[in-house]
């Protein structure tokens, strides 16, 4: 019966990783040189061990220790404590992501271009497809995590050694083994991308939520995350390895559940209960706009929950900043204070760079939901009817500027509301949303690339979240790791003023405005005028 379940599942392995030559090596590639090029910045930025106990103090903040994690090895802050404190968590995040993308890509997706019904009418076992993405997805996650700790190890560092830098990697696939094990499971409860991706998602900001509020209140919370399981293994300081093994083991049972749930269901359906429609569609609903609306509604009020919770718990941490600010004589010299503005003001800044990159997610994913509609034949109906292609494009592109606001708004609301109440001196809700909204113009500039490539190469859309990754690793760490200046200038987001440090530069945030509405119209004459993907 087992061999009847699992029949030509070799076959469809091999079939997988030939339609992911390129896809895989390119995660695996860019994951591990960047984790090894950061590690071999270390040495040259702190040379000396007063540098790295200086940097540790500023390390130990609440904020910080929500944003990245505990600082195991903050006494003693050698290059492999420093490399496992500050880039462990971010790293493994993407490595999530990878692993969801992937996951959704080979099973829902799948079923949702009717390519499984093709498959399962050819001699192959009816747990064969899952099986088959859950073994390559696996082995991608093996090879990353091979590669990155074999190199970290090659960097010939003396805090790095060889179980630490094995370690590393491990605490990354191990991380991509739970979220391969999730996605699978989402993939049998949802019955579709859209909804297998969005949960996904959901159960990690959850998990780096919840990681977050243990690690500066108890944290005997943070175990109740997968990240936090990851954090727990402190990396070139004690090298823990049984968080590996009890995530392995926890991800193993999960995905045992979800080929189980796989072989009860039936083919294109989800397990989870859908709501009937209206009988009769609302006039709102019968424009381009409502349609777009309602295809993302789900989405919308998930990431705006998210987003307004990422600020809360940021803000609620603000109280205590102020107090470790008062303690440490040091900081001051540290992050060389500007007149006239307290130094929670000016770790706002940094701050809101971040929050501005998260919400600049959600933003591309309703842009780029119209390349899925087109990619799945569905935009074809709207075309043939009296709607022009502008107003099919614009729709969405009012969606995303839309979408991105609300979601910048509600974490500023969030930051603020929670911030208010433990903060002594409060800073005020203007100041908190003028700091936020200069970044607007950068986020539509990632938005007119997204439109760009819809309408001249829909297939390269994928390269805006590469892009915005390189924003976030330049801008956000550029200070951290020393890059040049120029580095950062290559991203929308190094040319946008610091507020409420900075004066707002009016005429850098209008041309950042203008490069985004010509990109913006460039895209939509290309969209105009190509053929539609069938």
């Amino acid at each position: 019966m087992a061999s009847q379940l699992l029949e030509s599942t070799w076959n469809l392995v091999r079939f997988t990783v030939r339609r992911d030559r390129i896809r895989i090596p390119i995660w695996v590639v860019s994951i591990s040189f960047i984790t090894i090029l950061i590690a071999g910045t270390f040495t040259n930025m702190y040379k000396s061990e007063q540098e790295r106990q200086a940097i540790a103090e500023t390390m130990r903040n609440p904020a910080m220790t929500a944003m990245v994690g505990p600082g195991y090895g903050l006494d003693n802050y050698t290059e492999g404590a420093m490399m496992s404190h500050q880039m462990l968590l971010f790293t493994a995040i993407v490595v999530a992501i990878m692993s969801i993308l992937l996951v959704t890509r080979h099973t829902r997706a799948v079923e949702e271009d009717g390519q499984s019904e093709l498959i399962q009418s050819l001699p192959v076992g009816r747990l064969s497809s899952l099986t088959a993405t859950v073994i390559v997805t696996v082995l991608a996650n093996m090879l990353l995590a091979i590669t990155t700790g074999i190199g970290l190890y090659l960097l010939g560092i003396e805090s790095m050694d060889l179980q630490g830098s094995l370690l590393y990697g491990s605490a990354l696939g191990a991380t991509g083994l739970f979220f391969i094990a999730i996605t699978a499971l989402f993939a049998q409860l949802s019955e579709n991308s859209r909804g297998t991706i969005g949960l996904s998602f959901a159960v990690l900001i959850v998990a780096y939520l919840i990681r977050a509020i243990g690690d500066v209140s108890n944290p005997s919370v943070s175990w109740l995350s997968p990240l936090g399981w990851i954090l727990g293994t402190e990396v070139y300081v004690n090298n823990y390895w049984w968080p590996i093994i009890l995530t392995i083991l926890l991800s193993t049972f999960i995905t045992i559940i979800a080929l189980y749930l796989h072989a009860k269901r039936d083919l294109g359906s989800g397990l989870l209960p859908t709501k009937p429609g209206r009988k009769h569609a609302s006039m709102f609903l019968c424009t381009p706009f409502g349609l777009s609306v309602r295809l993302q509604r789900t989405g919308m009020i998930a990431w705006a929950i998210g987003m307004l919770l990422l600020g809360v718990s940021y803000g609620s941490v603000l109280g205590d900043l102020e107090e470790f600010f008062a303690q440490i004589e040091m900081l001051e010299d540290l992050l060389s204070p500007v007149s006239g503005y307290s130094l929670t003001e000016q770790f706002l800044t940094l701050l809101m760079v971040v929050i501005s990159m998260i919400c600049t997610i959600p933003a591309l994913m309703m842009i780029l939901k119209l390349k899925g509609e087109e990619k799945k034949n569905r935009t074809e109906h709207l075309v043939a009817r009296a709607v022009s292609r502008t107003r099919i494009i614009g729709s969405y592109i009012t969606i995303s500027v839309i979408g991105g606001f609300l979601m910048l708004f509600l974490s500023v609301f969030g930051l603020w509301a929670a911030g208010s109440q433990v903060m002594e001196e409060t800073i005020s809700f203007t100041i908190m949303f003028q700091a936020a909204m200069v970044y607007l113009p950068a986020m539509w500039i990632m938005v007119s690339l997204a439109v760009l490539f819809i309408g001249i190469y829909p297939k390269l859309s994928g390269l805006c979240y590469l892009y915005l990754g390189y924003s976030f690793f330049v801008v956000y760490l550029g200070s951290l790791l020393q890059f040049p200046d120029w580095m950062g200038k290559l991203s929308p987001f190094g040319h946008v003023p610091q507020v409420p440090v900075e004066e707002v530069n009016y005429v850098k945030l209008t041309i950042l405005t203008i490069v985004a509405l010509t990109v913006t119209v460039v895209g939509v004459i290309g969209y105009n005028k190509r053929d539609l993907e069938g």
